[in-house]
């Protein structure tokens, strides 16, 4: 395992250098472009396990009105609701659970980075962005705020809506606004690089849901009918 991780290590900081030296050959030399770069690459290899676990979001919206009519209908047989909510999910194949899994996926993927990052060799040319002198330090103010609306944004989405007073909908509440003013907060201790490509993860993300939330799906037709 712990070769495995070295391996992991490894190959993200050669692949950075590559890349930032792909920056120098387009002549504007910075490690900022190059973690946009590796951020894009990174989102292309997981592409197959994002797009599944977003048109299972978009497909979660889409049942909503059936999940919360069923709510109200048996809101005083609370197991009764869930077996019947239990069925939703069956007849619409849509599994609750699969948007964790390219959250598992990613976790060692930001854990590498942060190593990564921490202890990368950065040439002093390119190494600054903006404001910030250099991508090992982090930024206090701007960036942290830049995580956290993104993040906001990207969950904002993506996450499908629980019916109104319901205990689902207010945890639901708490946690789309607690978690980016948490990963915000976090962000202030973090190396600006890690930072941002947690924004731009964010944003590449947003505008992928943003498509897949355009095309209809058949579920849609299919309760509309009923």
């Amino acid at each position: 395992m712990g070769q495995i991780w070295s391996m992991l290590l490894q190959g993200i900081s050669s692949l950075l250098s590559y890349l930032y030296e792909l920056t120098v050959t387009m002549g504007i030399p910075s490690y900022a472009l190059a973690i946009i770069f590796l951020t894009l690459i990174i989102k292309i290899i997981t592409f197959p396990l994002n797009n599944k676990q977003m048109k299972s979001m978009k497909k979660m919206q889409e049942i909503q009105p059936l999940i919360q009519e069923v709510q109200k209908k048996y809101k005083k047989s609370p197991e009764k609701a869930n077996q019947k909510v239990m069925e939703i999910y069956k007849e619409y194949k849509v599994n609750p659970m699969s948007g964790c899994l390219p959250l598992v996926i990613q976790m060692p993927i930001l854990f590498a980075l942060f190593r990564t990052l921490q202890s990368f060799q950065y040439n002093d040319l390119g190494s600054g962005f903006l404001w910030v002198e250099h991508l090992m330090n982090p930024d206090p103010i701007i960036i942290p705020i830049i995580v956290a609306l993104t993040t906001f944004l990207q969950s904002k989405i993506s996450t499908p809506s629980t019916a109104g007073n319901s205990a689902g909908a207010s945890t639901q509440k708490t946690m789309l606004y607690f978690m980016p003013l948490m990963i915000g907060y976090m962000s202030t201790k973090f190396p600006t690089g890690l930072s941002l490509y947690w924004i731009f993860n964010n944003i590449f993300g947003v505008l992928q849901q943003l498509l897949i939330n355009r095309k209809p799906t058949l579920i849609k037709g299919e309760i509309e009918e009923k």
